[in-house]
């Protein structure tokens, strides 16, 4: 495809982040950037609630520090379902390398969280990784789902 998209392999995405600029500016990126938000929540018990929703989701932002517990607890239920989780956190916590598919350090300039969710859907895909992943990007080896 020489002048169109390529065709991802993650579109919907649920946004998990309890600080409100942070959180409009990345659903609007991603909006902007072709994506599908499956929604935008604040809390583990709302993440929680979307995963078990009817929806399908290809990917789930999370940051760990939320209101009422840890984005991970979030990447456990997820993962035990088969969603790819990108932790977005200023230090990846232990243990998350279990859970999830990669973290990304915040701060973190747009381009780079787009390059995170491509190299995510690249493993996901089967697909060769970019040969330069983000800066303050971590991509966890593909655990067993």
């Amino acid at each position: 495809m020489l002048f169109g998209r390529k065709k991802r392999n993650i579109t919907r995405i649920l946004v998990v982040e309890d600080e409100p600029l942070v959180a409009f500016d990345t659903e609007h990126f991603l909006i902007a950037s072709g994506f599908e938000i499956a929604g935008t929540v604040d809390t583990v018990a709302a993440a929680l609630a979307a995963i078990e929703g009817e929806g399908e989701l290809d990917l789930i932002l999370a940051d760990v520090n939320l209101s009422d517990g840890s984005g991970l607890e979030v990447a456990r239920i997820a993962h035990a379902r088969g969603i790819p989780v990108l932790l977005v956190t200023g230090a990846c916590p232990e243990g998350a390398d279990g859970v999830a598919a990669g973290w990304l350090a915040k701060p973190y300039p747009q381009k780079d969280l787009l390059g995170a969710i491509d190299a995510i859907g690249a493993v996901i895909g089967g697909e060769k990784l970019p040969r330069r992943l983000p800066q303050g990007f971590d991509l966890f080896p593909r655990p067993a789902m």
